[in-house]
């Protein structure tokens, strides 16, 4: 049990009703959740207001309250903490809660639009492959060292974050590599950990569901670097026009990287095939099984972070070379047939223009590229007519179909998908609503040599339908129709 008072440290409290000499066993902000001794933090959400459910968080036990207003009715023996924001307040709590475990590891932050699973994992990998006891906190898991848990949100909440922060602790993990999204700074469930890095890769069109503008979307990417400490360091993607947004008011050390300008880590690409890329970093020659000027920029962006972080350089350069690709991120099979199947996680205008133009760039142009993608559901409908426009300008064929399509009818998403199609593409076009049967006409459209990319899920191993989530994995059914046509 930890006394109230110190969980509160650096809080900002405007009232307390009470006394915070209490002792609490946990700190919950689900009231459903809540239990005998807790405290309760209320939250004002997105589609859920928490300040609603203050009493049944105390009839189910509750003895604090941390809210933004008094509720009119004060119960007996209860206290509240008033509080300038809940969100702000619980993820120091936690931080506090489990005793700053951010500060007893080096954790390094990596944001942006795309690029931050990679350049996590690959982190992960790399630090793993020299020795050390590592942690990651990403979209695809969580890893305690060798120990993995699912991962629900690409930034966890801060008791989620900082209960494995502690854990890590614990285990006597020395680093830890975190993405960090838009939403997880936007919501302050960062706010209380000391990271010794962070790493901006780029910025394009994403979340604008969420977001009121680009402007708004980009600006809250800053915030997290204007966190940043003196003794830290920015490291920033030179070649996107807002990493040098990202570096203007940071406290921290700068470094940039980038493959088109000068930059403190400059990355030149010799080789590219679908067997791999030989860059130049600084004068160094790396090999990697990675694939794609997208990646060259992740790999950059790794090595200029093991070298801030005290790596060898030689030691460095030789594990680098031995890194696997991502789980859905530009994943791929060949069959028998030699028709090239990739699963990658594409979902954004950019990232989707990244993976063709890379297989463009790659292939003979005497084969097909057969492109499947969808978008989203109750997610920014301004992006689709974007994913439409590209894939049917960079692929020699096309078929949209059902990515997550939630709430929404799936034929009304892939519509707006259409609307950007250029009538000169119109013939490359089919539409087939059911993702599994579109994935399987890529398949039977293929011959020998042909390229099929499907794009805009990756990792993910479910389809979310009406609130339901279905079993789905896009290579295993790739695997499963390319080996069928094999017989």
């Amino acid at each position: 049990m930890t006394p109230l008072k110190d969980i509160l440290y650096k809080v900002t409290i405007n009232a307390v009703v009470g006394s915070t000499n209490i002792v609490i066993d946990e700190i919950n902000y689900d009231s459903r959740k809540a239990s005998e001794h807790d405290v309760f933090v209320a939250i004002s959400g997105v589609s859920v207001d928490g300040h609603n459910y203050i009493d049944k968080a105390i009839d189910n036990g509750s003895v604090a309250v941390v809210c933004e207003a008094l509720p009119e009715n004060l119960r007996d023996g209860i206290t509240y903490v008033e509080v300038e924001d809940s969100s702000s307040a619980l993820a120091f709590m936690a931080a506090n809660y489990y005793e700053l475990p951010s500060e007893n590891l080096r954790l390094v932050g990596v944001t942006g639009t795309n690029g931050k699973t990679t350049v996590a994992t690959l982190l992960y990998q790399l630090f793993k492959k020299a020795g050390y006891k590592v942690g990651l906190l990403s979209t695809v898991k969580i890893m305690v060292d060798d120990k993995a848990y699912d991962a629900t949100h690409t930034t966890p909440d801060p008791l989620v974050i900082n209960s494995h922060l502690k854990q890590m602790n614990d285990e006597g993990v020395e680093f830890c590599f975190m993405e960090v999204s838009s939403h997880g700074i936007h919501q302050n469930r960062i706010e209380g950990l000391y990271f010794e890095g962070g790493i901006f890769t780029n910025l394009s069109h994403d979340h604008l569901d969420y977001h009121a503008s680009f402007a708004e979307y980009r600006d809250v990417k800053k915030r997290f670097f204007d966190q940043l400490s003196a003794k830290a360091f920015a490291l920033v993607n030179i070649d996107d026009k807002n990493g040098l947004v990202m570096l203007q008011n940071t406290a921290a050390r700068k470094y940039t990287y980038a493959l088109k300008t000068y930059a403190d880590y400059k990355a030149q690409i010799l080789e590219n095939q679908f067997g791999g890329l030989l860059l130049k970093i600084n004068e160094n020659d790396l090999w990697s099984k990675l694939v794609g000027h997208f990646n060259a920029y992740n790999l950059a962006a790794i090595y200029a972070t093991a070298q801030l972080l005290g790596l060898e350089k030689v030691e460095c350069l030789r594990l680098m070379s031995e890194l696997e690709s991502v789980s859905g991120r530009f994943q791929y099979i060949v069959s028998d047939e030699n028709i090239t199947a990739i699963v990658d996680y594409a979902h954004t205008p950019d990232a989707l223009k990244n993976v063709l133009e890379t297989i463009n760039s790659i292939r003979t142009k005497n084969e097909e590229l057969i492109t499947v993608v969808g978008c989203g559901g109750d997610r920014d409908k301004t992006k689709r007519p974007k994913m439409g426009h590209i894939a049917s300008e960079l692929s020699t064929k096309v078929i949209f179909t059902s990515d997550n399509p939630r709430s929404e009818e799936p034929q009304s998403i892939i519509d707006d998908i259409e609307q950007g199609v250029e009538p000169i593409n119109f013939k490359k076009v089919v539409s087939i609503l059911d993702r599994k049967q579109a994935i399987k006409a890529a398949c039977q459209m293929a011959n020998a040599n042909d390229i099929i990319l499907i794009a805009g899920k990756g990792h993910e191993t479910y389809q979310e339908i009406k609130g339901e989530r279905f079993d789905f994995d896009d290579y295993k059914i790739v695997q499963e129709f390319l080996t069928q046509l094999q017989k």
